[in-house]
This record gives C-alpha cells, structure tokens and sequence, in this order.
C-alpha cells in the first residue's frame, strides 16, 4: 500500500473526525479526483450525513440550506481548479446572512502551483473577506501530534464558523498522488481531541439598560424585528415587552413572529401598505425606533425609518455585524434578543400614550379590509392560500418579487409557519437548491415560492429534488417582472435589457428531473393543485401564469387603495 496514498486517507479523517465532532452533521461533496481522500473519509464516517452534488454551484447553495435548518455548520467538499470557484455565490450569501459553512477545497501540493500543471490555481484565501477564516495546511503528515493538531484545527475551524459572527470558513487541503490506497483501508480510531465549544449568553449590561428604559419610558414609539438568529423564548419575551410600552411591533415576514401561539396583538403584518398612508405617517412619527435583527425587506417601511430623522434609534445584534444602512443608529447593544426584552420589561418604563397603538391597530384593520375586498394580483392569492394551507410547515422564499409579495399578503396566523429566505445578498441564484437543501435537513415538507427567473437560474439543482417532498411554486410573470416597477420600465431598451422573458416552458424540467408539474391560471384552481402537491409525497412543480401587465395594474391600484383616506 503506497504510503502516500495512507497518509492522505489518515490526514482527511483526522481533519474530518474533528469537524464531526465539533458539530459538523452534514457533508456536501461534489465528484472530483483530488478531493478523493476527504470525499473517501466522510462516506466512510460513522456519524456524517454525506450528500452527492454534481454541480459545484448548486452544492454551495444545498449545503446554504441544510446549514438554515438549525444553524449548525455544513461542510462543502470539491476538487482542485475552477471548481470551488463555483461555491463563490453560495460563500457570499453565507457570508452576508451569517450561515455557517466549512470549505474544503482540494488542491494541488506546493510544487505543482505556479509551474504550468494541470487544475492547478492559486487557491490559497481564495475566498478573501467573504470568510471567516482561511486555514492552509501541509501535505499529510501521520505523526500522533500532527494528526491531533489537525483535530484542533478542524474544532477552531466550526467555531470560527459560529461565533462570534457565524459565517463560512476555508480550509485548503493540498494532497499529493496517488490518491487511493491499496489494499484495506485504515478505520476510525480514538476520537478527535476537541469536541464541543461553549457559548456564553449575551447579557445586556445593567447601567445600559435603565438608560435605554429612561428614552423609552412614556414615549411613542416602534419596535422593529427582521431577519435574525432568535431563541425560542423571544416572541414572548417581546410580546411582554410591547404590552409594557404600549408599542406596535413592526414584523418582517422572516422574523417568523407572524405566525405562531404566541401573543400577536400588537404584531403588525399590513405596514408597507399602511405606510404609503402620506397622512398617517406624518402625524404619526416615532419619537424612537427599537430595532431587532437585519433590515426588514419594506422598502416603504425603509422610507419612513429614513424621514425620522429626529427619533433615536437603538439597535440590538448580538453578533459582530453593524446592522445599519440608513446611518441612523443612536445606541447599538451587543447581546441577545430576549435577554434585552427582559431587561427592559423588568426595569419598568411607562407605557406610551394609549393612542398611539390604537392608532397603528385601526390602520392594521383598515388594511385588512381592503385587501379582503379588493382585486389582487394572482401572487397576492397564491401567497395568501400558501399560508392558509401551510399551517404547521415551513415556506423558502425566494427574492425579487416573491418576498414582496409575501411581505404584503401574507398577514399572519394562530398556527406557526416557519419562513426561510436568502436575504444576505438577497441574490436570485441558488435559491432552488438552498430550498432543496432545507427540506433535507428537516426531514419534513417545504414549500419554495420563486419566480420565473430565480427557479431557471437554478435548474440544474433540481437533480437534488429526488426523494425529497419539496413543492416549488412559480409564479411566472415572463421574466424580471420587478423592473415593471422600477425606472427601468420606461426606458426604450426594456424588454431587452431588463425585463429578459425566457420563454420556458417549465413543464419539460419536471419532467427531466422527476417532479410531477401543475400549471394553473387563477387561484381557484391554484387552491386545488397546491392541495394535490401537498398531498403527494415527492417533488411537485406548480407554475402559476400571471399576466404581468394585469399584475403591475392591480399592484397600482392596490396600493393606491391602501394609501388613500
């Protein structure tokens, strides 16, 4: 048996024991000849759950979402070359919307880079800032010490991934040939010498509490929730926190405070209509903004926080990002969403005047009204039937205008419904395989709302989509139908340069790929075919046909509804 050939299997386990026992559950490897010894390492360990993916792109953004269903660190394995390159959008999305990931790139030893071999590149830090971290190792070494410090090495590499900003970590992994031992195989022996790390809660300072309780105290005020990493104990927690300041909650549909058991009097789903309101919004100006996780997806609600110039705004992130596009931060407070909320309900500020979230309640239901009554875009009653249909499950959503329209239309309920989206980059690629990777992890039913464009951007990710009971919905508009709304719709070069139909018929990649595939026409019979796809255990395909012109219209004149009075 080459020895070579040995001492690279031995150095893969050792590296991939100590992710495994750092917490690493999932693998995703991408077919390759010089990654042979990490792939061989992970299919042959216990306690790692291996997944194959052809296409490195569509690898990058499955493991985005296997990583999604708990917050735990997913590993990526490839070949030497172009291919890691191919991980750079999924890296970038990690990187942005804080998911943590371990990037295992095979490369060629020292002496074959910069000479002229063959898939050989520069991959050291080929990922720049986009990472956490960036580990070159050696060519295997089997000495006891070197295979213990890698174990070491594999531990710091999870827990640069989770903490203090969790995100994607690379580890660059040179292998010389040969690559396949002969002969029986060395087993797993003594396990890795690191397995756990321990995070300590994220405690908001006393002092700094009573003086963000002395700025609230009595005041009109917002409390705003996006996008973020919560416990399961802060919906409560923010609850008791709105009924001691009398204070409307202004909730993202990826906050996932919109649905579920918990106390939702005062959470408002129906603000990016109710904010159009010209004649609300300007006798009703916050004196502050308490804001929980990323920027809500509203650009209406974007709009109003940028005209409040004169409100104090405080933040609370407990990772390292600096979550403040509009610049208007007062006061940012690094610790844990419920342990703020607390905080400030034990430190007893005075509610605000009664009005004031009486005032909000009456827009929230004024809204409600007029969506119940008005004719909608048909994306408005897809979104509206995914969520009554959805109850208990969970829905990936996509960007561009399926976020948009779930924001609008999708108001909340008794029953939880869990929402997942890519909002780091708010990309539209990978979207089919993040949501494929998501209903991998769960074990469990996921619906995918995507458009057109954003589900064949991702096609060749639907390989995935075998065995896994996952219903993509697609509301197909003829390309990018967001631009109908922007400035770009009145230039001569639009159709061309923005709007791109692709003219798909999106039945024939059902069927290459093994989805059974519905197209309907009005949310009648959308109600039905969803209720099919729900009902069937397997990967579906619902394509819905919109009329973009007679959506932009309905888009127009619904908003227009809600901003008038």
């Amino acid at each position: 048996m080459s020895d070579v050939a040995v001492a690279n299997l031995l150095w893969a386990m050792a590296l991939v024991d100590g992710l495994a026992a750092a917490g690493v559950g999932h693998v995703v490897i991408s077919p390759g000849s010089r990654s042979t010894p990490l792939a061989l390492a992970c299919l042959r360990h216990p306690h790692l759950h291996t997944w194959i993916q052809v296409d490195e792109r569509s690898a990058g953004f499955f493991a985005l979402g296997l990583s999604k269903a708990d917050r735990r660190p997913v590993a990526l394995i490839c070949t030497s070359g172009s291919a890691p390159a191919n991980w750079f959008p999924a890296v970038i999305e990690a990187n942005h919307g804080l998911t943590p990931l371990i990037l295992l790139t095979a490369d060629r030893p020292p002496e074959l880079r910069d000479c002229g071999a063959n898939q050989a590149i520069d991959q050291v830090k080929l990922f720049g800032g986009q990472v956490r971290a960036s580990h070159e190792l050696p060519p295997a070494e089997t000495t006891a010490a070197a295979l213990q410090n890698l174990g070491r090495l594999a531990a710091r590499a999870v827990d640069q991934s989770r903490w203090p900003l969790p995100g994607p970590v690379h580890i660059n992994v040179p292998l010389r040939e040969p690559l396949v031992p002969e002969g029986a195989l060395p087993e797993y022996g003594v396990a890795a010498m690191v397995k756990t790390v321990s995070y300590p809660a994220m405690l908001p300072p006393s002092d700094e509490i009573a003086r963000w309780a002395t700025a609230l105290s009595g005041r009109p005020g917002l409390i705003m929730c996006g996008e973020g990493e919560y416990s399961d104990g802060f919906p409560a927690a923010l609850a008791q926190l709105a009924e001691q300041l009398a204070c409307p909650v202004l909730a993202d549909p990826l906050s996932n405070l919109r649905f579920g058991g918990h106390d939702r009097s005062r959470i408002l789903s129906r603000y990016d209509a109710f904010l159009r309101r010209t004649g609300f919004t300007e006798t009703h100006s916050p004196e502050w903004v308490l804001r929980f996780g990323a920027m809500p997806v509203s650009k209406q609600l974007q709009n109003t926080l940028a005209a409040c110039a004169e409100a104090t705004h405080f933040l609370v992130e407990a990772h390292g990002r600096w979550p403040d596009p509009l610049h208007q931060a007062a006061r940012l407070l690094r610790a844990d969403a419920d342990a703020v909320c607390a905080a400030l309900v034990a430190a007893r500020p005075l509610p605000a005047p009664v009005a004031w979230l009486e005032d909000f309640a009456a827009q929230e239901s004024r809204v409600a009204a007029l969506t119940q009554a008005a004719a909608k875009p048909i994306e408005a009653e897809v979104v509206e039937s995914l969520a009554h249909q959805l109850a208990g499950g969970c829905l990936f959503s996509g960007n561009s205008m399926a976020i948009r329209d779930l924001d609008s239309f999708a108001a909340g309920g008794e029953a939880p419904l869990r929402i997942v989206g890519n909002r780091g980059a708010s990309g539209i690629d990978g979207n089919v395989s993040t949501a494929l990777g998501l209903c991998a992890a769960l074990g469990k039913p996921v619906t995918a709302l995507l458009g057109d464009l954003a589900f064949y951007h991702d096609m060749n990710g639907l390989l995935a989509a075998r065995g896994l009971n996952i219903t993509f919905v697609v509301p197909n508009n003829g390309g990018g139908g967001i631009f109908s709304y922007l400035p770009q719709a009145g230039l001569e070069e639009f159709e061309r340069g923005w709007l791109t139909p692709t003219d798909l018929d999106f039945s024939h990649a059902a069927r290459m790929y093994g989805l059974e595939y519905r197209k309907v026409e009005c949310s009648e019979d959308f109600a039905a075919a969803f209720a099919a796809a729900l009902a069937h255990d397997g990967p579906d395909l619902i394509e819905v046909t919109v009329d973009r012109e007679i959506s932009v219209a309905r888009h127009q004149v619904y908003w227009a509804a809600v901003a008038g009075g």
